[in-house]
């Protein structure tokens, strides 16, 4: 019998250097952190059932789902929001939770914490090079 997908939910985050940062950085960021998270995970985007991104509000130009549509995820329902500010957190940093299908157990699921974010998840580290563009 073959086993049917659950919902799954995976964690991604990542951090851009600059404030305030040209558009095309903080897409080539999230466009890593999303390709890095679904290839540790075995998944394509017809797996992903939406995406919920948050960023700092120091990046005020960046604009995740516009980045994720860029690299083919069209049909994938997202939502963007701007965290709310708080003493010592993380700047400029982009986080996504994808809702994704999958037949893998939750204990399976690799969560991804790139550059700057990698502080913030240190139990949740797998080391792991980002797949190339």
């Amino acid at each position: 019998m073959t086993e049917l997908p659950k919902v799954r939910a995976l964690r991604g985050a990542t951090t851009v250097e600059m404030a305030g940062v040209p558009a095309d950085a903080a897409r080539d960021a999230t466009q890593e952190m999303l390709r890095t998270l679904l290839e540790l995970n075995g998944l394509t985007v017809d797996d992903v059932v939406s995406a919920l991104f948050t960023l700092t509000p120091d990046l005020y130009s960046a604009a995740p789902a516009h980045a994720a549509r860029g690299a083919g995820w069209q049909d994938v329902p997202m939502l963007t929001a701007t965290e709310a500010p708080a003493d010592h957190s993380l700047p400029r940093c982009i986080r996504v939770m994808l809702h994704v299908e999958t037949t893998r157990p939750r204990d399976a699921m690799r969560h991804v914490y790139l550059h700057g974010a990698r502080m913030l998840r240190p139990d949740l580290l797998h080391d792991a090079e980002p797949p190339a563009p």
